[in-house]
């Protein structure tokens, strides 16, 4: 049986680009990346060109895949709007490999440095440090990426994002690509920045990544096995606010047993918190989730902040799993183009810049409805009109419950 006719990418499904003009001056620099080698000038997919087909991939549900893309490159229209030539399929296969991940990092700290905090919780306005949320998530890779060997099985193969995100801001700021077998607590020991405060949960329980935090001018907030190991300096009271937090102790400690306490050689403070459980539409509580009354322990080195906003802060660091399900599930990052290690960094930086650009247009965090609305336009369904519009409304939106 013959099989379903493929439908190819239409001039008319790519509109509205000029939204990346504001991203146009920083690639330029991009330009010649990796030409030092093309004597003959040969190449004429350049990394520019490429980053652009990567977000036009990202922002186009109909662009699928490395093929969709190749088709693209082909209308004049695109070839027009983005600057982008005809891209054959080999082209875009070997961009993967030869363009440098890291010169995309630059463009991100540009980005940033530009995106506005967006509305959040009066306790956390004129913070003293950057919030920043961190976690790993694995992504699925195909058996030919032999650099992605996990749990040691050549039968399973997977990559793993370690994101950073900062929350006031509402985006993602920094990612590593590493094998799956990598240790979380490791890479953020790798990339840690003064004037930070670092919202983990308890995959990163390391006495000796605690200690580097607060040795690189940071401080952390991190969730503890319930299990750990402490001595009580001090129990402190509770005031009205921590009891409607839902904070049943507060109290100063020192952590671990003798041999462990040199790893974290400073006072910290514990919060035990009350767990909400999860539930189901059904009102049944979620399998493997917190029962009613459960309580976690959180360490913090921040002795100086109320008991109720260190429990807020920690509960706050849920939004980096938001993210990653709209970095997988929404802009295409679940199935990857690439199998190459760099390759991977490429579509993830660009995943990154993509989540930026959002937050740039419509002053809020990137959401599946501004997502939709944006696609809507840059296929050319809506029309710069309805796509201004829509983000007034989210605007106004915003404006009335800071009036409330």
């Amino acid at each position: 049986m013959a099989g379903k006719k493929r439908n190819k990418v239409k001039s008319e499904e790519v509109a509205g680009f000029k939204y990346f003009k504001v991203l146009a001056g920083m690639l330029e620099a991009l330009h010649d990346a990796a030409c030092a080698r093309d004597r003959a000038h040969n190449r004429t997919l350049h990394m520019d060109q490429y980053v652009t087909l990567l977000l036009m991939y990202m922002f186009n549900p109909i662009c699928s895949s490395l093929r969709a893309i190749q088709e693209a490159s082909e209308l004049k229209k695109v070839q027009r709007v983005l600057k982008v030539p005809r891209a054959a399929l080999g082209s875009l296969s070997e961009a993967a490999r030869v363009f440098d991940s890291d010169l995309l990092i630059g463009i991100i700290g540009e980005l940033v440095e530009q995106v506005r905090p967006v509305r959040h919780d009066a306790k956390l306005s004129d913070f003293d440090q950057i919030i920043t949320l961190v976690d790993g998530s694995w992504l699925p890779v195909i058996s030919k990426a032999t650099w992605a060997l996990f749990r040691n099985d050549d039968r399973h193969k997977a990559a793993k994002a370690h994101v950073q995100f900062e929350l006031l801001k509402g985006v993602p700021v920094a990612a590593t690509i590493t094998d799956a077998n990598s240790s979380e607590h490791t890479v953020l020991a790798e990339r840690l920045e003064a004037g930070r405060l670092y919202v983990l949960d308890r995959g990163y329980a390391r006495y000796e990544l605690l200690e580097s935090i607060a040795a690189a001018r940071s401080s952390f907030i991190c969730r503890l096995q319930d299990n750990a190991v402490l001595e009580v300096i001090e129990e402190r009271l509770l005031d009205d606010d921590a009891i409607k937090a839902g904070v049943v102790r507060d109290a100063v400690v020192r952590l671990g047993c003798k041999a462990t306490r040199g790893k974290l050689a400073r006072d910290v403070r514990i919060i035990e918190v009350e767990c909400t459980p999860h539930r189901k539409s059904s009102g049944k509580t979620a399998r493997g989730g917190p029962e009613q009354g459960d309580t976690i322990l959180i360490v913090t080195d921040r002795l100086d902040l109320p008991a109720d906003v260190v429990a807020l802060l920690y509960r706050c660091r849920w939004q980096i799993e938001i993210f990653f399900r709209f970095f997988k599930h929404v802009l295409g990052c679940r199935s990857l183009l690439s199998t190459d290690k760099n390759g991977i960094e490429l579509e993830t930086y660009a995943a990154i810049i993509a989540c930026l650009l959002i937050a740039l247009w419509t002053g809020r965090k990137p959401t599946l409805s501004t997502y939709r609305m944006l696609c809507f336009y840059f296929t050319g369904w809506a029309d710069e009109e309805e796509l201004l519009r829509h983000i007034g409304k989210l605007q106004q939106q915003d404006a009335g419950e800071k009036l409330s």
